[in-house]
This record gives C-alpha cells, structure tokens and sequence, in this order.
C-alpha cells in the first residue's frame, strides 16, 4: 500500500498547480482524502478534504476561491488544483487517506511547492 503526491514544483505568484495524489495497493475511493501542507518552520495544517462521497471540506480560508480538489475515481488519483498562488503557499504538499471506521491512515511522500513573489 503506498501513497503519493506529486505535481509540485517552482511557479510565480499568481499562477497555478495541479497536485495528484495516487494510490497503489488499495482504492482511494473508498477513503477520505487531504490535503495537508507544512511550510518551513511551521506545523502542518490540513488544506481541503474531500469525503468517499465527495464532499468538499476547506480546512483553510485562505485558500477558499483558489483551491479546488476532485477526484478521478478511475484513475485512482485525487487532484489538488491550487490557482492564484500566493507566496505563503509555498509549503511541502502532502496527501493522506483515511477511514477511521477501519483504523487506517495512510501518508504518502510529500511534494514541495515554491511560489515566489
């Protein structure tokens, strides 16, 4: 079972990002999907969720307008469509899959996003 999160990388202010998060080993449909992000020197904080149901939860406003999440269930992949970048969004970017029902939680590798000013 592994997870993992990619898509990162160095873009100006203002532009965008696509992040995929992929599983392997297991279905992501069946889990709760975040989006968790830490910035250097901070703790990490969760960014948007998105249920086995596909309910939308923004865990940060500051991203409300500007980040979106979907899932592919075919593909097996959940996307973190991130606009408007803004410097303080530069941060390693995580995927997680949860189900608390069956006590699993799984974290994958992580993938840096830089936006600079």
């Amino acid at each position: 079972v592994q997870l993992q999160a990619s898509g990162g990388g160095l873009v100006q202010a203002g532009g965008s990002l696509r992040l995929s998060c992929v599983g392997s080993g297991f279905r992501l449909d069946g889990y709760e999907i975040g989006w968790f992000r830490q910035a250097p020197g901070k703790e990490c904080e969760g960014v948007l969720f998105i249920s086995s149901s596909g309910v939308k939860t923004y865990k940060l406003e500051s991203v409300k307008g500007r980040f979106t999440i979907s899932r592919d269930n075919a593909q097996n992949m959940v996307y973190l469509q991130m606009n408007s970048l803004k410097p303080d969004d530069t941060a390693v970017y995580y995927c997680n899959a949860y189900a608390p029902r069956r006590g699993e939680d799984f974290w994958g590798k992580g993938t840096l996003v830089t936006v600079s000013s």
